[in-house]
């Protein structure tokens, strides 16, 4: 029988209306992605690309078809309810990190189990050990602005494991830093990788794109493309 996976879209749309015109974002799009997969999602500007990811992470809803998260419908859940998925399975990682500035990189990592009502001694020793996981186990007590930017995206990363999410989303978490220090990031996800953590990493960089071991393409909120980047033939759009 085969496993439950940690992200399933079936006909999923979501439309906009801007006055009289209806701007199709996604339309019918179905998408599986297994636990322990490693996905990148493409495509240029109006694709649909971000709109998919405002619902994986279930900051938005489908305006119809269903989305499944870790095998709970999360289709037509409101706000509030959203807000608590987002804090219970999903880890976000993003471009900008969003770091408070006057917190030290522990109590950076601690404000998810903050929120989920996780106590002191426990969200302590859970904040080290996902600094420790990504390097940072000597930076703790460093506030954001005693940090380089790829430790500060390191902290955004053990940030996002902290809760131990069914899917971690990363949204161009290279595109603040230089490429030097970008592949040290891209080579921690690779570390990262296991059995039940799932990564969808969405970007507009086909060398980022190609190291993972699964790449979706949209184009015009449709499904252009999905199976190994090493055989995607990029449009001049995509490039």
């Amino acid at each position: 029988m085969p496993s439950q996976p940690c992200v399933e879209l079936e006909a999923v749309t979501r439309l906009y209306r801007l006055g009289e015109e209806t701007v199709y974002a996604l339309s019918e799009l179905d998408l599986r992605i297994d636990r322990g997969e490693h996905v990148a999602i493409m495509g240029p500007s109006g694709s649909g690309k971000s709109t998919l990811l405002q619902i994986l992470g279930c900051i938005d809803s489908p305006t119809s078809g269903t989305y499944r998260l870790d095998g709970e419908d999360v289709s037509r859940i409101g706000e509030s309810a959203r807000a608590e998925v987002r804090n219970r399975k999903i880890g976000f990682v993003f471009q900008q990190f969003h770091l408070l500035p006057r917190a030290t990189a522990r109590k950076n990592v601690e404000l998810p189990l903050v929120y989920a009502g996780v106590p002191a001694k426990e969200r302590k020793e859970r904040a080290m050990a996902a600094l420790g996981e990504v390097g940072l186990g000597a930076q703790t007590d460093r506030r954001p602005d005693q940090l380089s930017g790829g430790q500060r995206q390191r902290v955004a990363i053990a940030r996002a494991l902290v809760t131990d999410p069914a899917l971690l989303l990363a949204d161009e978490p290279t595109g603040n830093l230089d490429s030097r220090t970008g592949a040290e990031i891209l080579d921690l996800f690779d570390a990262l990788r296991g059995p039940e953590r799932t990564l969808v990493l969405v970007t507009h960089d086909p060398n980022l794109a190609s190291r993972a071991r699964r790449l979706v393409a949209l184009r015009d909120g449709r499904l252009q493309y999905d199976g190994p980047p090493s055989q995607f033939a990029p449009e001049p759009a995509l490039a």
